[in-house]
């Protein structure tokens, strides 16, 4: 149940879901919330956070049981990443690890590696990301410049990724590469690389973001480093681009429901704020350019719950289109961004103080419109559907 709304209902969302939401909710403010200051510090979650989630059944919740996963839909998946945002973290990893990493390995992994890998991710024990951007290379995936050089049974990779997610703590990487340099995109494969004690791996430096400071967002580098041909993903070279294009749909709705729950959790924060702190003798929520302000807030988030469940059912229905994808990543981190600026404001100068959770989701709804492709990209193919 929304605290903003208290008679919305998902449509989509089942009683099962609800019970995860109320169990959610209450992990990520105990363990979680507290900890944003030391994890900003140190710029990693703590290890342990990790089989925490596993052990409270909040990891890998869409994947199934059989291989030990939680047996859920999406729906599941959501649900957690809600309860995340709206417990003001900006640091766990989950959308990579269990929303998108984790469906690349339930979609093109094989028997063998399913059974070996999805039991320790649903647990925390094993930490996924994504090695997609470098240094040259962004939203033109297909401009990807790391090798993976076929040597017996073995492939041979050498490149380096930026902006990784997940970096200090992944033990499981899956690496966009060229299987084959003649071919663009037809010569792009995904390989998973396991990377304790890998000869070859180097985590690079954490990188100092303008937000997120919690998250372990680091530069990777692979130098002559040799992965099993047994882990490129769907068994055939050349699959990566079509594989990448095939999940980004999802990529893109996750950041539209983290950007509408980061949003709600703003305007949260800034009612009781503007009920608690006085000016002139009165609360500042009984000045009617506040009043106004949080108004519109509270409706435009309420716009944006409607269209992301709508996006959110289209696509547990298998419906969801690339085009429609896009737009709930535009639409969703345009209007975070311009919400959580709009609901600082009201903090006057406590606003811009980083102790405070609405400093902390100013600073990390920035890049939403960046990362999962920029929005300047999603406008393009959104066009493409006009």
């Amino acid at each position: 149940m929304s605290e903003l709304f208290p008679d919305y209902r998902s449509p989509w969302e089942t009683e099962d879901q609800r019970v995860l939401r109320k169990h959610a909710a209450e992990f990520f403010r105990r363990e979680a919330t507290p900890n944003q200051a030391r994890w900003a510090e140190q710029q990693q979650v703590d290890r342990e956070f990790w089989t925490k989630a596993g052990a409270a059944g909040l990891l890998c919740l869409n994947l199934p049981e059989g291989y030990g996963g939680g047996g859920g839909s999406f729906g599941h998946e959501v649900v957690v990443s809600q309860e995340l945002a709206l417990a003001h973290d900006t640091a766990f990893g989950f959308g990579v690890h269990s929303m998108l990493a984790a469906q690349y390995i339930n979609s093109y992994a094989t028997e063998e590696q399913k059974q070996r890998w999805i039991p320790a991710m649903a647990s925390g024990e094993m930490v996924l990301a994504v090695a997609m951007t470098e240094p040259g290379t962004g939203s033109d995936l297909q401009a990807v410049r790391t090798t993976a050089v076929r040597d017996g049974d073995n492939y041979v990779i050498n490149g380096s990724k930026t902006f990784i997610s997940n970096g200090s703590h992944c033990d499981l990487l899956v690496i966009v590469a060229k299987t084959d340099q003649q071919l663009g995109s037809k010569g792009i494969s995904l390989i998973v690389a396991e990377t304790r004690g890998l000869a070859g791996f180097e985590r690079g430096r954490v990188l100092a973001k303008i937000g997120q400071h919690g998250q372990d967002t680091r530069e990777l580098s692979f130098t002559d480093m040799r992965v099993p041909v047994e882990n490129l993903l769907g068994g055939i070279e050349g699959r990566g681009f079509y594989q990448l294009m095939e999940q980004l749909p999802r990529e893109r709705l996750t950041i539209g429901v983290t950007g509408v729950a980061m949003a709600e959790a703003a305007v949260l924060e800034a009612v009781k704020y503007a009920k608690e702190r006085q000016a002139f003798g009165k609360p500042i929520l009984d000045f009617q350019n506040t009043k106004f302000v949080l108004a519109e807030c509270k409706t435009d988030v309420l716009a944006g719950k409607a269209f992301i469940d709508y996006c959110i059912q289209r696509y547990l229905d298998g419906t969801l289109d690339a085009a429609t994808a896009s737009m709930a990543k535009l639409w969703a981190s345009e209007r975070q961004v311009e919400i959580i600026d709009r609901c600082l404001q009201i903090f006057g100068g406590y606003g811009y103080m980083m102790e405070y959770p609405i400093a902390q989701m100013y600073a990390a709804a920035r890049v939403q419109k960046i990362y999962g492709g920029t929005n300047e990209i999603m406008k393009e193919l959104i066009a493409r559907s006009l």
